[in-house]
């Protein structure tokens, strides 16, 4: 597809090697990467992506899967930021099957965090009758990562989140040693607090969860 091609020329040409080692670095060595800094990679993306609009809102679907089927971690980036915008309001129920294979493809907290809070969180907001079976099938997932994104598709819902249901993935997954889980569960409580901290105070006083997740609860509640 011209669009992708454009895409990989544009990066290859802007590839910047010094700072691709630190970011790679960055990310535990999991990836490789051209080294271009965000700004310019979506200035880039952006370019090419309005060149080719009419395409890649038709087959968005397709684009995304081919670019994460490459290496390069910024084609990732453009894959996740691409569906984002162009599948908002127009998401299809059967969607959830891509949205689980991005969360474990390529899987680290860069990727599954935007695709858990903008495309899993949009997707449910647009089909909430698919919330229990969906959210039920990842957070008992063996795969961490699609637990990670059932405790976080709520980040940002504010005064829709459904507490409870934040609640008991929280317990669910308390004994987890995972660190990436524990500190998904601070993060989604503390970002609750905005909206409700006293009830969030009340849930983490009462409840047996690890510390790093308490910590993270409530760091911005201001009180002990």
């Amino acid at each position: 597809m011209a669009f992708i091609a454009q895409l990989e020329t544009a990066f290859q040409e802007n590839a910047t090697p010094e700072n691709a080692v630190p970011m790679a670095k960055y990310m535990k060595n999991h990836f490789v990467f051209y080294g271009i800094k965000t700004t310019e990679r979506r200035q880039k993306f952006q370019e090419i992506w309005k060149a080719n609009k009419a395409a890649v809102s038709k087959n968005a679907r397709t684009i995304a899967l081919e670019l994460y089927a490459k290496e390069p971690r910024e084609l990732h980036y453009c894959a996740i930021e691409m569906l984002t915008k162009e599948l908002k309001g127009k998401y299809k129920k059967e969607d959830i099957q891509l949205i689980e294979n991005l969360i474990i493809t390529h899987s680290w907290w860069d990727s599954v965090d935007t695709i858990s809070k903008y495309i899993l969180g949009q997707y449910l907001i647009e089909f909430p009758e698919m919330i229990p079976e969906v959210i039920f099938q990842f957070s008992n997932s063996e795969n961490m990562w699609l637990n990670r994104s059932a405790i976080l598709f709520q980040l940002g819902y504010k005064e829709k989140t459904d507490f409870e249901l934040l609640q008991s993935i929280g317990i669910q997954h308390l004994n987890s040693k995972e660190f990436f889980i524990q500190k998904a569960i601070g993060w989604a409580l503390r970002e609750y607090a905005k909206t409700n901290p006293e009830a969030v105070f009340d849930f983490v006083s009462k409840s047996n969860l690890k510390p790093l997740s308490k910590k993270e609860a409530i760091k911005n509640i201001g009180r002990p």
